[in-house]
């Protein structure tokens, strides 16, 4: 079987010998000049017009592959866009996650700082205060101590004055 390109070569090694022939046939004095030249520039036409077509042909052949590679790479290119999209949103979500977590932890962090300041002081004053609530609450005992002993005191002395009184007022009688 004949490929394209080697049925073309035989055409136009046909037509080439067309040309010569017409020119032998002249020769011998059969046709005329002009109608030599007649065929010649239809040879000469058909020939262009054969090389013509098989540049058209060959045109084509190439503009169909280049169209066959564009449609490979635009295919390619969309499975190419659409992995980069599914990797975007497989880290895109964590990325936002982590950064979200991140900020609430240094905000957090810097809420914290102040208020264990704060809580320190704080337990430095508790512990200040209940330390002279304590000492409050000794000396508070030691004055009830000290008051009920004057009271006993003060009682046993008035008893005792108003048994002598009372000794007093007897040795009247």
């Amino acid at each position: 079987m004949a490929t394209p390109k080697h049925t073309r070569e035989q055409q136009q090694q046909t037509q080439m010998q067309r040309v010569k022939n017409s020119g032998i046939i002249s020769c011998n004095g059969s046709p005329t000049k002009d109608d030599r030249d007649e065929e010649m520039s239809r040879s000469a036409l058909a020939m262009f017009r054969a090389k013509e077509e098989e540049i058209e042909r060959k045109k084509m052949e190439v503009r169909n592959k280049v169209q066959a590679q564009m449609g490979k790479v635009e295919e390619a290119s969309k499975r190419l866009a659409d992995i980069h999209e599914e990797l975007e949103a497989l880290t895109d979500p964590m990325r936002k996650d982590v950064a979200m977590v991140r900020k609430r932890i240094d905000m957090i962090n810097k809420e914290l700082k102040p208020l264990g300041q704060s809580c320190q002081k704080k337990e430095k004053e508790y512990r200040d205060a209940l330390e002279a609530f304590n000492e409050k609450n000794r000396e508070k005992a030691e004055l009830v101590t000290k008051l009920v002993e004057l009271v006993s005191e003060s009682e046993r002395l008035r008893m005792k004055k108003l048994e002598e009184l009372s000794k007093n007022i007897e040795t009247l009688k």
